[in-house]
C-alpha cells in the first residue's frame, strides 16, 4: 500500500473486540494523561482475526464487524521527525462514528510499540469531529510498529483495532524478548515489585505491584491518580498479537499496593508495562514473564 508520497507500507490488520479488568515506554516517550475520577475495572482481552486492509488517502484501515480504522499520516513516518497521524473511525457502513464514551478520561487511548517490544507508546489523539483523531508523535527508529487504537463508541463495547506500519530510517538492533530473571525494577527513584497469584493461561492471576522508595525501602502510600487510577496496566505477547488493557481491581488506592486481575489467553512470553503516578511524574515499569 502506498501513502501519499508513494512510501511502500506494510502491514497486518487485526481486530479485539473484549472485555475484563484492565500504558512507558521500555524507552519512553511521554503520556499526556490527565486525572479524575475512577472508571469501571473491566480488561479488555484480544482475541484477534486477521482482516484485510484497502487504502483511502494515503492511509491503511482496519476492520471489524461493526467499525473500521483508517490510519493517515500527513507525510511519511520517519525516524526521528515528529508526524501527525490522523484516525478515522467509521462503522460498518462507512459512516463516520460521531460520539464516543469517554474511558478513563480520554476518547482514544493509542499504544504504540515495535517489533520486538523495546519500545513503547501510550498517547491521546485529540478528537475533533466525524470520528476523527489526530496526534503529533515520534518514532525513534526506523521499522516496524504496531498502533493499537483502544476505544467506546457511545453506547458500545470497547473496541480495540490495531495494525503493524513501516517507519523509515535506521533501524536499531533488534533485542530478544525473554522472561525477567527478578521482577523487582527501579524506575525514577522507585523500587517496583511485581508477584502473580499463578503463571496459568485461561485461569484469573492476580498482578499484584508493591512500590517502595528505592533508598529507604518505605512503601509509597501518595500515590497519585493516573487517568482517574492508581494505575494501568498493558500486556503483549510476545508477537504482539493478544492485546490485554488492565485496569486495577482498588481504583482508588494510592499505594504501596496496587492489584490488577487478568487472563492470559494462551501459554508463552508476555510483556506487561504498569504506569503510575507519584509527585507529578509518571512511571512506566516494564516485565516479561512466561505463562504455562
Amino acid at each position: 500500500m502506498l501513502n501519499k508520497k508513494g512510501t511502500v507500507l506494510t502491514l497486518t490488520s487485526i481486530l479485539a473486540i473484549g472485555l475484563m479488568t484492565s500504558c512507558d515506554n521500555a524507552k519512553q516517550a511521554p503520556d499526556t494523561g490527565g486525572h479524575g475520577h475512577g472508571g469501571n475495572h473491566n480488561q479488555e482481552a484480544v482475541n484477534p482475526e486477521e482482516n484485510g486492509h484497502s487504502g483511502h488517502g494515503g492511509g491503511h484501515e482496519t476492520a471489524s464487524n461493526n467499525y473500521q480504522a483508517e490510519f493517515t499520516w500527513n507525510e511519511p513516518a520517519s525516524a526521528g521527525t515528529e508526524t501527525e497521524l490522523t484516525i478515522q473511525i467509521t462503522d460498518n457502513n462507512g459512516g463516520p462514528v460521531q460520539e464516543f464514551d469517554v474511558n478513563h478520561e480520554k476518547l482514544l487511548h493509542l499504544i504504540i510499540v515495535n517489533r520486538d517490544l523495546s519500545f513503547f507508546n501510550h498517547i491521546h489523539p485529540d478528537y475533533k469531529e466525524n470520528g476523527e483523531f489526530t496526534v503529533n508523535t515520534t518514532f525513534p527508529a526506523g521499522g516496524e510498529y504496531k498502533l493499537i487504537a483502544d476505544f467506546v463508541p457511545k453506547g458500545a463495547g470497547g473496541s480495540t483495532l490495531s495494525e503493524w506500519v513501516q517507519v523509515e530510517g535506521e533501524e536499531g538492533e533488534p533485542s530478544a524478548i525473554e522472561p525477567d530473571s527478578s521482577l523487582i525494577k527501579q524506575v525514577n527513584g522507585k523500587e517496583i515489585e511485581l508477584s502473580l497469584s499463578n503463571a496459568l493461561s485461561n485461569e484469573e492471576v492476580v498482578l499484584t505491584y508493591h512500590i517502595q522508595d528505592a533508598q529507604t525501602k518505605q512503601g509509597i502510600s501518595n500515590l497519585e491518580p493516573y487517568l482517574g487510577a492508581v494505575g494501568h496496566v498493558v500486556i503483549l505477547s510476545a508477537d504482539a498479537e493478544k492485546y490485554i488493557h488492565v485496569h486495577p481491581l482498588d481504583e482508588s488506592s494510592t499505594g504501596p499496593k496496587a492489584e490488577f486481575a487478568t487472563t492470559f489467553p494462551h501459554s508463552g512470553i508476555y510483556k506487561i508495562w504498569g504506569q503510575f503516578q507519584h509527585q507529578g511524574e509518571v512511571m512506566t515499569v516494564p516485565f516479561v514473564v512466561e505463562i504455562k
